[in-house]
């Protein structure tokens, strides 16, 4: 099977080295000196500092090149610009292949999950989301780790499964598409509100009850939006919830940290040469509560912060306020 990644980023180059053991694989990457790299010294030293890509790896900067060969497309492009590349590259996808997100966001202004600007730009393909507690670094160093193919017809999920899983990499698969997506991207901020709170200092009873309250979001967010609450407590829930709070690789944390240290968010982002898709995320699902008449307060505190318009350690003391625990907020 020919199998295309578009996006050079951690995430996308991570799946492309990891898939490529077993298919023939080619990455895309906007910047040709990443391609040139990649292909040239099987590296991505921008993005995967430290690791070496599989030999089978191939690497270009030609977009239709790319695509027109795919019998499987992956698109790990940040949600920013996921319409952007998918609308160019549309014109020379091949009928009926599957395209599989791996983008962890919403579509501003749309507020869209990605599988849906797939299914807008590129009808009668198959869309997927692959998304779980997959952290780069760790799988790039070989450790055990679980993710989700989530589509709405499971044959197509296990094709792609099978195209996917490695040894300790292990892949379930989940109809519940919009569930899998909204977990993975909500989290971001969940996330980053976890780091807000390790800036400041908090102890861990603090960061159990973000985290927590933030899965309570979450879910309330996702069955209004039609999603099974079952998929909450699942891999791309709570799974991805804990790696993303937890993890010292996990850039929306980082983000809150340093935020909660008293940095400017541009002076963060601006050195962190990665998208930390909870920045942006954390807009798109007020805009999402707006629709659903829901009340999000990690969510909405986050945003305030993110926007200047109070300080981290306001937020927390905003959170402080409390009802009987299945009520909102």
């Amino acid at each position: 099977m020919n199998v295309t990644v578009l996006g050079a980023g951690q995430w996308g180059t991570t799946i492309a080295s990891l898939v490529a053991r077993k298919h023939s694989t080619v990455l895309w990457a906007r910047d040709p000196y990443v391609a040139a790299e990649v292909r040239e010294k099987r590296t991505n030293e921008r993005y995967l500092e430290g690791f070496v890509l599989s030999k089978a790896l191939g690497a270009t900067s030609d977009l239709a090149e790319a695509v027109g060969r795919a019998d499987l497309l992956f698109v790990a492009v940040p949600a920013v610009g996921f319409r952007q590349v998918l609308q160019v590259a549309k014109e020379y996808v091949r009928p009926w292949i599957p395209v599989v997100s791996l983008t962890k966001g919403f579509e501003a202004g749309t507020l869209k999950r990605m599988t849906e600007v797939v299914r807008e730009l590129l009808p009668g393909h198959p869309a997927a989301a692959l998304t779980g507690p997959n952290l780069a670094p760790e799988i790039m160093s070989g450790m055990a780790c679980a993710t989700v193919v989530a589509t709405a017809d499971l044959e197509v999920a296990a094709e792609i499964q099978h195209v996917v899983e490695r040894g300790v990499f292990r892949v379930y698969v989940n109809h519940d598409v919009a569930g899998c997506e909204i977990g993975g991207a909500f989290k971001n901020v969940v996330a980053i509100a976890v780091g807000l709170g390790t800036g400041l200092g908090v102890g861990n009873n603090t960061v159990a009850a973000v985290m927590t309250r933030g899965l309570a979001e979450l879910t309330r967010l996702g069955v209004a939006m039609g999603a099974e609450r079952a998929t909450f407590a699942g891999l791309t829930g709570m799974g991805d919830l804990v790696a993303t709070c937890m993890s010292p690789y996990s850039r929306n944390r980082r983000v809150g940290e340093e935020l909660g240290k008293g940095r400017r968010l541009a002076e963060i982002v601006d050195e962190m040469h990665m998208v930390a898709e909870g920045v942006g995320t954390a807009g798109v699902v007020l805009g999402l509560a707006d629709r659903y008449g829901l009340d999000l307060p990690i969510c909405r505190a986050v945003h305030r912060v993110i926007r200047g318009e109070i300080r981290p350690a306001d937020a927390y003391f905003g959170l402080m306020p409390a009802g009987h625990e299945a009520d909102p907020g």
